[in-house]
């Protein structure tokens, strides 16, 4: 199978505008995840999607392959799908640009469920398993609620889910922002309205479950620290300091 990795990355941000280009270790924070997801066995080919000049410029600088996009697209998805129709490829990964400590067995782990073409599922993601309640109770990290057979039933900002029996093992998953779509799926879902429950949630995975597609969920061992913040790279920085 043909597949694809897609770093979405914009200059114009909020918290904290250009972001991409911030220095880490004497690289741009975008070239981090660039070289992680160029390790991985499953991917035949990574882009970086942005519509800024500056960031299209680095990533030429260290070796990369851009694809120019809109500069109006409302989300990370409606970018990767812009790119995606451009592509032949029987898989897409949208790898997040802003997490430069993502491991590439990660990525992997997450696109392996999508290489059977008959499994029945139209997207992938990942998730990390903790026992820790403060975690669970955290309206800023997404929960996800599995089904056995790797299915996921629902994810929440809220506590989920709830163990009403003392007696049965707590242990809630933490989702990661990393997903791998199958390319007409993913064309699909960037063309439908947003829906109730991907509003009241700011979740746009939901969308996919409320439209009744099926999405695999992997267990992975720990979450990459990511960087949405100044104050996130300073962390950043800490961390490679102490290595």
């Amino acid at each position: 199978m043909n597949v694809v990795g897609v770093i979405p990355a914009r200059y114009a941000s909020t918290r904290f505008p250009g972001k991409p280009l911030a220095d880490l270790g004497g690289k741009p924070l975008i070239q981090w995840t660039w070289e992680a997801a160029r390790r991985c066995q499953t991917l035949s080919r990574v882009l970086v999607a942005t519509d800024d000049a500056r960031i299209a410029d680095a990533v030429r600088g260290f070796g990369g392959e851009v694809a120019m996009t809109r500069a109006d697209h409302p989300t990370g998805t409606d970018r990767l799908a812009e790119v995606a129709r451009g592509l032949q490829a029987d898989i897409i990964v949208n790898v997040q640009g802003d997490e430069p400590f993502l491991e590439s067995a990660t990525i992997d782990s997450v696109v392996r469920p999508l290489l059977d073409a008959a499994a029945p599922f139209a997207m992938s993601t990942a998730c990390v398993p903790t026992h820790d309640p403060a975690e669970a109770a955290n309206p800023n990290v997404v929960k996800a609620v599995v089904a056995p057979n790797g299915a996921a039933l629902y994810f929440s900002r809220a506590h989920i889910p709830y163990f009403r029996d003392t007696g049965a093992e707590r242990v809630w998953r933490l989702h990661l922002g990393l997903y791998a779509y199958r390319r007409d799926f993913l064309l699909r879902f960037a063309a439908w309205p947003p829906t109730p429950l991907e509003q009241a949630e700011s979740l746009e995975q939901l969308r996919a479950l409320e439209h009744g597609a099926r999405i695999y969920v992997v267990d992975v061992p720990e979450r990459a620290l990511g960087v949405d913040t100044p104050e996130d790279l300073e962390r950043a920085r800490a961390v490679l300091s102490a290595e």
